[in-house]
């Protein structure tokens, strides 16, 4: 699915304009970029966390050189579902799979 797909369904469903669904939507998702940059998580009840990981600093191999280089320390975006999303995803998909068997 697509974020058109996600805006008409939304849309849909609500009966609010589609103009209005993507401006929301986008908004949300620059508001998660900004949190996640400034080091903030991001918790939605039922749904899940976006949250920043920290990446220790290690050490890599430069194949084509076989030298070892140093990877520093770094962060990055994440996505923790919600426990009872992971389960209703599994039922959901498990129930798919086995209807198209």
């Amino acid at each position: 699915m697509r974020k058109a797909d996600l805006v008409n369904k939304i849309a849909d469903k609500t009966g609010i304009a589609k103009v209005d669904v993507l401006v929301t939507l986008e908004a949300f998702f620059k508001e998660v970029k900004e949190s996640l940059a400034d080091g903030e998580n991001v918790y939605v009840r039922g749904f899940g966390s976006f949250i920043v990981k920290r990446r220790a600093k290690k050490i890599g191999r430069h194949i084509k050189k076989n030298q070892a280089i140093e990877i520093p320390e770094h962060f990055i975006p994440a996505f923790k579902p919600a426990k009872i999303f992971t389960e209703q995803v599994k039922t959901n998909v498990t129930n798919a799979t086995i209807l198209k068997d």
